[in-house]
């Protein structure tokens, strides 16, 4: 591969956005045809690879392979945006300091059904499934994930504030 499709290549692999052919001839200091032939080899490079060279009349960007979107999505795990209800707040302070734990146990002590803020958190990836139960049915047992740890600032499970007990 030619040093300008090798530095075009580098160019839309760190572009958050598409580029104008117009762009990539500045950041590369080329001519349109020394683009667009470097571009054509560039695509010929990705063939079968990946990711592909997608152009759109004169705008350019270098993106996954549909045939691969649903592997790069999983292993991505977009952030899902907004911040935590206070029930969800409550549920992973629970699965925190007591896991491994089914859902029973969590319900007992906040009282509701949490099914739907336990999923949410999974879809957060702050709790995960962390084995199965032995009671009837052999429940999930959930625990907390190194995400947790990362959202939390904590550098482990040991830097878990104490639970004030209660005064009588």
């Amino acid at each position: 591969m030619s040093d300008l499709a090798a530095a075009l290549e580098a160019i839309l692999f760190s572009s958050n956005r598409p580029l104008t052919l117009r762009e990539l001839q500045q950041a590369t200091d080329s001519d349109r045809a020394g683009v667009e032939k470097a571009l054509t080899e560039l695509r010929e490079e990705l063939e079968g690879r990946g990711v592909m060279l997608m152009r759109h009349h004169d705008e350019l960007h270098l993106a996954t392979r549909p045939a691969f979107a649903a592997a790069v999505r999983r292993a991505l795990r977009p952030e899902v945006s907004g911040r935590l209800s206070p029930a969800a707040y409550e549920t992973l302070a629970i699965v925190a300091y007591q896991q491994p734990v089914p859902r029973s146990r969590i319900e007992e002590v906040r009282g509701v059904n949490c099914e739907s803020v336990l999923t949410n958190l999974e879809l957060r990836d702050l709790i995960t499934e962390v084995g199965r139960g032995s009671g009837p049915g052999q429940p999930k047992l959930y625990g907390t994930t190194m995400r947790f740890l990362q959202v939390m600032g904590l550098e482990s499970l040991d830097h878990l504030p104490k639970p004030e007990t209660a005064a009588r």
